[in-house]
């Protein structure tokens, strides 16, 4: 947790981390802002001083008033940014060093100087500033640059943003004024990024014959320039940095300027130029400790397993800077509800020779048998067992700015955050998506802080109404400092030093990759192993981010150290006995370098074959329900989608098909069409049985009822329509929106409609699932939430145990919202122009979204981060989502499929001679039906 002092060192309250990942800040400037809606006189009298940041994709207000909060106005938003043209008498400032910000939404962060969820507000709000010492002409023109980069589809804004940053990062050089003495050889100058957890900081890197100096583009950090003394450096190590060898830690001295320091270089050379120049230079003096010599110091218990552990996690480019490689460390103890740890008793402790995800038999027999069907490169586990979501689940009340920064400004839900060790434990054993291992910190009596909530953060309250505050601990603690201290013990006991060099194996060695994983049920996403993908040579702007967002989000798996079994710990009689009470650390001999212990060069077989591709934390998670719903099926035959072929095809309408729906059984289809006419279509005759004119409007979309006699039909009248197909005639009819009804879903107990009148409304009803007297009817149903939008809802999709609704608008716009609180979660503009369709994972999980703009989208649906995006050739206008794969409706015709397991189309099958319009499957994938703007519908088969 050294990285938390980096926050301390802070002058202000503005940092990295209340920006967008990956958002650069440029550099700011001395206001005064004036409170809209006041009188000009209360205005001035109120106005605040502050900062003015500008930032590549938001422009933010860090008021010297700490009562008042951080205002960020993301470009997106902004309506207008020019200069202030108010009256002519006007005592604002000078009239002529105003500027006026107008945005549709403003996110406020750390009002009294209290750390918390971010606050935001919608509606249009004007700001006024006024420049102190510069005029609007020295700080318009990149503000609207920036701000017109937020107005082009992602890729162009990144391309924008990149030439931004490029022009004016080369009009920036190193100050040769910051350098400590004029007697400084100068070795070497170039361009590099400070890395810290989820903050990447630029700026100019020099290397004198004393010296090394770090010097940001922006003011960000606590010095204008961070300088530290050649003779100050103990160790070098390389590192990795997204998986690429291009990173450097420099760890100092006590007592020098900075302990450490992560720099990551654009590329391998300047990184190892910069590394052997200075062990070049006459003031480094650093000691070589080899792996062989530290394995036998830990075996002959010189070291404890504590040191080991942490020399291993460093060795194996693990390292506090960075939260997507932080280290990793066991789970020791298994018994959390005895009144006393008994470390004599091996039932006390985990088996350590197994992964997380093999402790629990039933468990992983789920596992393996998920992976039967599964295409190549095979895995067990979906999720891993160290992100950078969990490394700040555990350290949540010590750090919550960087996890407001990774969950988009919010805490996770109180039921879901880290509050008993018990409880956390038995998730590790039992859910479908939990494999975490833990931290140093539960090894450190010293750092014991990070199970008290000391700062009073306000993280929730749990369903049960009690508010979430300090982490429940076990029986036989006294409390968080005794409970590091004895999970110290345990580590340093004989059972565990017998028995820790299985589980180096599994994280470090010969079990962690190839057969020897396999054999032991370790198998990753193929991801997150070291030289699995090559980012230098991906040229697609999207695919490359969408990847970079995978491997920072999703987990890296050590580098390899071992290739052969790791030697075990010496017997209890022997040295290790010596530490098995000891939590002093013992000082370890420093590294100069981080090689295998084997010099081997690496081969194609070293890389994992057997993983796939999770668009989010465990993209094979299980749906909470297994109920067939429409656009959702589950089944083994979705692996096979890449072999669907038409099976019959049938011109049944007069216009575009607007929706279908086929039984489950697959032996009726129903459809819809703007020719007014609702048709039922016979697979085994493979005839029209029925066909009736439902309105004088078009219809848009349809839902077979439970009974299986009715059909609920929405319309451009702005009317749903009840049709009996016992009877063979319209039963009820229910006048639902204000304009033509474009959606609707019958899901469980709750029907939800959209339309064109900017609204969803989700009904409930008894009658909605033939209750009562067993027929369905629509003059009962009641409204319990209706979701209002900016314009017309083109698409909406309801998750699987219906808590969520998700929307598409004709602006381009997609809705997240919560059912029960009858609240949004979440909104973003996705794409440019309509979004024709969206679509919930069948996990849940995360959302997609297909749009005008041609682009398909992933978000993860907790923290909101885009994890896909995929410009296609043509519209994608239909989607279904099963298992991993995406069947996707082409405005060329064709049907695509998608595995989303990695992100790569597999098919594009001919069936359509027009675009697609709708698509739907049958619960067990058996079948597909399509209809489209050729007025056909066509019925797939898995050949």
């Amino acid at each position: 947790m050294a990285f938390l002092g980096e926050v301390s060192l802070q002058k202000e309250r503005f940092s990295l981390l209340l920006l967008e990942p990956g958002e650069i800040y440029f550099e700011d400037f001395s206001v005064f802002f004036y409170p809209p809606e006041l009188p000009e006189e209360e205005a001035i009298r109120r106005r605040i001083r502050g900062r003015l940041k500008v930032c590549s994709k938001s422009i933010v207000f860090d008021p010297q008033d700490t009562s008042q909060p951080v205002v960020k106005l993301p470009l997106r938003e902004c309506i207008k940014i020019d200069k202030w043209t108010g009256p002519l008498l006007s005592r604002l400032g000078s009239r002529e060093d105003v500027i006026v910000i107008k945005c549709k939404q403003k996110i406020e962060m750390k009002a009294n100087n209290i750390i918390g969820p971010y606050e935001f507000k919608k509606g249009i709000s004007k700001h006024l500033f006024s420049l102190n010492y510069v005029t609007p002409d020295d700080v318009l023109q990149m503000m609207c640059q920036l701000h017109r980069a937020s107005t082009l589809p992602l890729a162009d804004e990144a391309g924008m943003i990149a030439a931004i940053v490029f022009s004016y990062y080369n009009r920036i050089k190193f100050n040769t004024s910051w350098l400590e003495t004029l007697y400084e050889q100068i070795v070497m100058e170039t361009s590099g990024d400070h890395i810290t957890p989820l903050v990447v900081n630029p700026g100019r890197i020099m290397l004198t014959s004393s010296r090394l100096y770090f010097q940001p583009f922006n003011n960000v950090e606590s010095v204008p320039v961070i300088k530290i003394k050649l003779s100050d450096i103990k160790r070098l190590t390389k590192r990795r940095f997204l998986l690429r060898e291009v990173g450097l830690e420099i760890f100092c001295t006590e007592g020098s300027f900075k302990s450490n320091m992560f720099l990551a270089f654009s590329k391998p050379e300047d990184r190892n130029r910069l590394y052997k120049d200075i062990l070049a230079q006459e003031g480094v003096s650093l000691k070589e400790s080899p792996p062989e010599n530290m394995t036998l110091l830990w075996q002959n218990g010189i070291i404890s397993n504590f040191d080991y552990l942490m020399y291993l996690n460093s060795q194996a480019d693990r390292s506090f800077n960075d939260l997507t490689q932080y280290p990793v460390f066991p789970w020791i103890i298994a018994d959390y509800t005895s009144e006393e740890l008994d470390l004599a008793n091996p039932a006390t402790f985990r088996d350590l020779s197994k992964p997380v995800g093999a402790l629990n038999a039933e468990r992983l027999e789920a596992f393996k048998e998920r992976t039967i069907d599964m295409p190549e490169p095979k895995f067990l586990y979906g999720s891993h067992y160290s992100t950078p979501g969990y490394v700040l689940y555990y350290l949540v009340r010590v750090a919550p700015e960087y996890s407001l920064c990774l969950q988009n400004g919010k805490f996770d839900q109180a039921d879901r955050l880290f509050k008993s060790i018990a409880e956390t434990w038995n998730n590790v054993l039992s859910l479908p998506s939990d494999v975490k291992e833990l931290i140093p910190e539960f090894y450190q009596p010293e750092m014991a802080d990070f199970l008290i909530n000391r700062s009073g953060l306000n993280l929730g309250v749990q369903q049960d109404g009690s508010k979430v505050n300090r982490v429940q601990l076990p029986p036989w603690a006294e409390d968080e400092v005794d409970f590091c201290r004895k999970c110290r013990k345990a580590l340093e006991c004989d059972h565990v030093s017998q028995n820790l060099h299985g589980w180096i194996d599994l994280i470090f060695g010969y079990k962690q990759r190839g057969p020897e994983a396999v054999n032991a049920d370790n198998v990753f996403y193929y991801l997150t192993y070291e030289g699995a993908i090559d980012l230098d040579n991906i040229k697609d702007p999207n695919e490359r981010a969408a990847i970079k967002v995978q491997i920072m989000e999703f987990g890296q798996t050590p580098k390899q150290l071992f290739i052969k079994p790791h030697p075990s710990r010496f017997s209890p009689a022997g040295p290790a006995s010596r530490h098995s009470n000891n939590s002093s650390p013992v000082p370890i001999p420093p590294p100069v370098d981080d090689k295998p212990t084997s010099d081997r060069p690496r081969s194609d077989s070293d890389v994992l074959t057997e993983g796939t591709h999770p668009a989010a934390e465990d993209l094979e998670g299980e749906t909470a329900s297994s109920a067939p719903r429409k656009g959702s099926p589950l089944s083994h035959q979705w692996d096979r989608m890449d072999q669907l072929q038409p099976s019959c095809q049938h011109k049944l309408h007069k216009d575009t098909v607007k929706d279908v729906q086929v039984s489950d059984n697959g032996k009726m289809v129903f459809s819809v069409s703007l020719d007014t006419s609702l048709k039922l279509y016979s697979t085994e005759d493979q005839r029209q049985r029925r066909s009736i004119n439902i309105s004088s409007m078009p219809l848009s979309s349809l839902s077979a009822m439970p009974d299986g006699k009715t059909v609920l039909v929405g319309s451009w009248d702005n009317s749903l329509y009840l049709y009996s197909i016992e009877y063979g005639r319209i039963v009820d009819k229910l006048m639902a929106h204000d304009d033509a009804v474009s959606a609707l879903r019958l899901q469980g107990d709750i029907l939800v409609t959209a339309s064109w009148d900017s609204t969803v409304k989700v009904w409930t009803g008894e009658s909605l699932c033939g209750e009562g007297n067993g027929s369905v009817r629509l003059d009962s149903v009641q409204m319990m939430a209706e979701f209002d939008h900016e314009t017309g809802v083109s698409c909406f999709d309801v998750n699987s145990d219906n808590s969520l609704v998700l929307s598409g608008t004709r602006d381009s716009t997609v809705y997240i919202w919560d059912i029960a609180s009858r609240s949004m979660l979440r909104s973003s503009m996705s794409h440019t122009g309509m979004v024709h369709d969206v679509k919930f994972s069948p996990d849940g999980k995360k959302v997609l979204s297909a749009g005008e703009d041609r682009f398909m989208r992933v978000v993860d649906v907790q923290t909101g981060t885009e994890v896909f995006a995929k410009e296609t050739d043509n519209e994608i206008r239909c989607v279904v989502w099963g298992e991993n794969t995406v069947l996707a409706g082409s405005s060329s015709g064709e049907l695509l499929v998608w595995d989303m397991t990695r992100a790569q189309l597999v098919a594009s099958i001919p069936g359509h001679d027009d675009a697609i319009s709708c698509i739907q499957a049958t619960t067990d994938g058996q079948t597909v039906v399509t209809g489209g703007n050729d007025k056909k519908v066509i019925v797939w088969k898995v050949r």
